[in-house]
């Protein structure tokens, strides 16, 4: 549910969706390294490539939250909007 009074058009939303894209098909590469039984090892090592990749991106979203929805909602004088960017940078970091 979104609670902040602005749309979500961001300037990294194109990066992001291409970030997403390539993380999404490493994965798939990772599963099928899985089901063709290939060393434990190198889809480990894969698999935390795809966990940097997820975790980037992330970053990504973050910053451009923080340059957006919470300058917006400073400015708005919205102070749940940092309750709920601390609530998912908690989320974000488990």
């Amino acid at each position: 549910m979104d609670k902040h009074n602005h749309t979500h058009s961001h300037e990294h939303t194109k990066e992001v969706s291409n970030r997403l894209a390539r993380a999404i098909g490493h994965l798939q590469k990772v599963k099928q390294m899985v089901d063709d039984g290939e060393d434990c090892s190198e889809v480990l090592i894969q698999l935390a490539a795809v966990k940097s990749a997820i975790n980037n991106t992330g970053k990504v979203i973050l910053k451009d939250h923080i340059d957006h929805c919470i300058v917006h909602a400073v400015e708005d004088g919205n102070t749940e909007a940092l309750d709920e960017l601390n609530a998912a940078i908690d989320k974000f970091i488990k």
